[in-house]
């Protein structure tokens, strides 16, 4: 992200922050199919030291708290008022870009959900993050794919993020330095009476924090009247979801 897409992105979740726990449905299922797969693997119980990137309002890391136990935690997100998060479950905290601030070192748990999608690099930043573990740690990691969004894609909006993946991508890029246990994606459909409720949903969740365009009526109209004729279902209309996530662990020395 450039410094002025950064402030943007900030401002819009900073905005969102008091509506987005309860609007993020699918955020939540992503978190919950993290610790999913981290069960499945075999994941410790106890982890010395856990750092998540882009904690938000916690629906990941609150799960983390409940099938997981750290010495020592610490989050980070790029809107202050996740330090509400932090305090909430006695957590150090770290506000601000996550490519610009000080990263803990050698942690036995690198973890982020729905988040490294708004990075221009994903690769670069889940290349440190293999880097930072310490000799046996966990990487868990969850984004979006090219599918995400795709009707506003289709529609023309600005609203796309600039660093969505695909979970092959994902583990070629760490796969020189950690194993990977497992990889996946899902394609998830969310329905909405109207295109109006479609952009509501947007704002609240935080996530039209890139579109740069101003409404007007005219606009509004003609994007309502496109969206409704091209994705308009018997559910409503639809916006997909496209998740894609990664599980790796770096090897004992």
């Amino acid at each position: 992200m450039t410094v002025q897409l950064s402030d943007r992105v900030q401002r819009s979740f900073s905005r969102s922050f008091q509506s987005y726990h309860d609007t993020a449905s699918q955020q939540a299922w992503v978190a919950e199919k993290l610790v999913e797969e981290m069960r499945r693997h075999g994941a410790p119980f106890k982890f010395e030291r856990g750092f998540e990137l882009g904690c938000g309002t916690g629906h990941f890391t609150r799960l983390l708290c409940q099938s997981h136990r750290f010495d020592s935690l610490t989050l980070n997100d790029i809107a202050p008022e996740a330090r509400q998060t932090a305090d909430e479950l006695g957590a150090q905290f770290i506000c601000g870009d996550a490519r610009r601030v000080i990263w803990p070192e050698k942690t036995d748990l690198f973890a982020s959900a729905s988040m490294i999608q708004w990075m221009e690099d994903p690769q670069a930043l889940l290349e440190r993050a293999a880097r930072s573990l310490a000799p046996g740690g966990w990487l868990v990691i969850s984004g979006f794919g090219p599918q995400q969004y795709r009707e506003l894609n289709q529609i023309g909006t600005s609203a796309r993020a600039p660093g969505l993946c695909d979970p092959d991508q994902m583990a070629a890029v760490i796969g020189a330095h950690l194993e990977v246990l497992s990889t996946g994606e899902a394609l998830r459909p969310s329905y909405f009476p109207t295109p109006r409720h479609v952009l509501r949903h947007l704002r609240k969740t935080g996530v039209n924090g890139r579109a740069q365009s101003v409404w007007t009526k005219s606009t509004l109209a003609l994007f309502e009247a496109e969206y409704t004729r091209q994705f308009q279902t018997e559910n409503g209309v639809s916006l997909s979801y496209h998740p894609v996530w990664i599980v790796a662990r770096k090897p004992q020395v």
